[in-house]
């Protein structure tokens, strides 16, 4: 067959995996891929995907202004739950009944959209610094987060992003710029 004029090439494709969740790397066995982003100010929400899978975004219509968050089994990497709440005008007890019934072994991902702290109290920060966060007492108007943390962990988590908001080093008008994080998160195993 002729294509433009010149004889038709043979053209081999090699397939290269592609890492999961758009990471620069393939993680190994028995760890979840993921990827997070925050909001951007007001206006773009944020996301998280996990193992491929987008599991909270606009498109899927399951974020808001505050804390987004996702329930994860730790060991076969199923969604449990999301919830996106209101941390300006809200109420910090449906965050709190949202963790409740969390149990070890349940990863629990957050990323933060506009404000995510003016409705936080002492009790829940000391809950999701129990979760293996370094940042949770320190969240401010309108700061920027991520984190992945955990029931039952043992130490910090290296999951974990913040950016303060302040008006001299802000991108946007009043907010800090986007954060994203990605990475392997083991999973637990069964003993």
């Amino acid at each position: 067959m002729r294509w433009t004029g010149h004889e038709e090439a043979v053209v081999s494709v090699l397939t290269k995996k592609r890492p999961k969740c758009g990471n620069e790397k393939e993680c190994p066995e028995n760890y979840f891929a993921f990827k997070m982003i925050s909001g951007a100010a007001n206006v773009v929400g944020p996301s998280i995907c996990l193992e491929d899978k987008i599991i909270m975004s606009g498109v899927k219509n399951n974020i808001g202004r505050g804390l987004n968050i996702a329930l994860v089994n730790a060991t076969t990497g199923e969604t449990l739950g999301t919830g996106h709440y209101d941390m300006y005008s809200g109420d910090i007890k449906e965050v709190k009944a949202f963790f409740e019934p969390v149990k070890d072994g349940t990863l629990i991902f957050i990323a933060t959209y506009d404000d995510p702290s003016t409705k936080l109290d002492t009790q829940t920060r000391e809950l999701l610094t129990s979760y293996g966060s370094s940042y949770a007492k320190k969240l401010g108007f309108r700061d920027g987060w991520l984190f992945v943390g955990g029931k039952g962990l043992k130490n910090k988590s290296p999951f974990e992003q913040h950016i303060k908001n302040n008006k001299e080093t802000n991108k946007y008008d009043g907010w800090p710029e986007v954060l994203e994080m990605d990475g392997c998160i083991p999973k637990k195993m069964n003993q």
